[in-house]
């Protein structure tokens, strides 16, 4: 992969990423209270969703700002991935499938991210390449 591919795919990813986490931070109270409700009906008992829910724009923004710049890239890919398959998981325990391409395009997308930190130029990384 060429290296100004990889940062559009790592841009791509990083906008998608920060834009959830910025946009569900100031209504924080009410996505977790639609998260649970979402859930209420699951498998998984509220005292997992709720903190899993207040957490999650969190850990969204957190990828999206470390993704747009290009630190801890190749982490990143690995943290987001996970992620990825944990949400996953309960979108399977409520039944929406409509939101599953979506997030395995993400999931996609974190694995590619992953995969070929190694041409990430465009980025924080790149001024501090790992030790051999």
């Amino acid at each position: 992969m060429k290296p100004l591919s990889f940062v559009f795919i790592r841009l791509a990813i990083g906008i998608s990423m920060f834009g959830h986490g910025l946009v569900r931070i100031p209504k924080l109270n009410s996505f977790s209270e639609g998260m649970v409700g979402n859930f209420s009906q699951s498998y998984l008992p509220t005292q997992l969703v709720t903190p899993f829910s207040l957490v999650l724009p969190f850990l969204e923004l957190f990828l999206g700002i470390a993704l747009l710049l290009g630190w801890k890239t190749r982490i990143a890919g690995i943290g987001g991935a996970l992620l990825m398959l944990l949400l996953m998981f309960g979108t399977s325990m409520i039944e929406n499938w409509s939101a599953l391409p979506s997030q395995m395009i993400h999931l996609l997308f974190f694995v590619l991210v992953h995969e070929f930190h190694q041409v990430n130029t465009f980025s924080l990384d790149a001024s501090n390449p790992p030790a051999k």
